[in-house]
């Protein structure tokens, strides 16, 4: 099978800091575009930031720009979501997925381009 893996998830208070990575030993990433997503309990999966496969471009939703960053490290296969300032609205489960050629504007955030995703980590931000 073909699957992302995401770590790095865990329990933080508000105000703290979190890194996520994402890698896979399936395929090399160097081809792939990198989208971070999250997923609340009775909220509706939404794009938290996208990283193109050479990492030039990248791509953040509102609610988090200015307080996380996504990078890449294709020697190492891995992609990366850190997370400073967490707020209690960031809880969630956060899922990294892979697709294959140019990211834009218009579509990073958009789940269902993405061909391979992983299982998820949690993010639980609560004092």
């Amino acid at each position: 099978q073909v699957q992302l893996v995401e770590s790095g998830g865990g329990l933080v208070q508000p105000g703290g800091s979190l890194r996520l990575s994402c890698a896979t030993s399936d395929f090399t990433l160097d081809k792939y575009a990198i989208g971070w997503f999250r997923q609340a309990p009775g909220k509706e999966r939404e794009g938290v930031s996208c990283i193109s496969s050479s990492g030039g471009t990248t791509y953040y939703a509102d609610s988090v720009k200015g307080r996380f960053t996504i990078s890449r490290d294709n020697a190492k296969n891995t992609v990366y979501l850190q997370m400073n300032s967490l707020k209690p609205e960031d809880t969630a489960v956060y899922y990294c997925a892979a697709v294959w050629g140019f990211i834009s504007s218009s579509y990073w955030y958009r789940s269902f381009r993405y061909n391979y995703w992983g299982q998820g980590t949690q993010v639980t931000v609560s004092s």
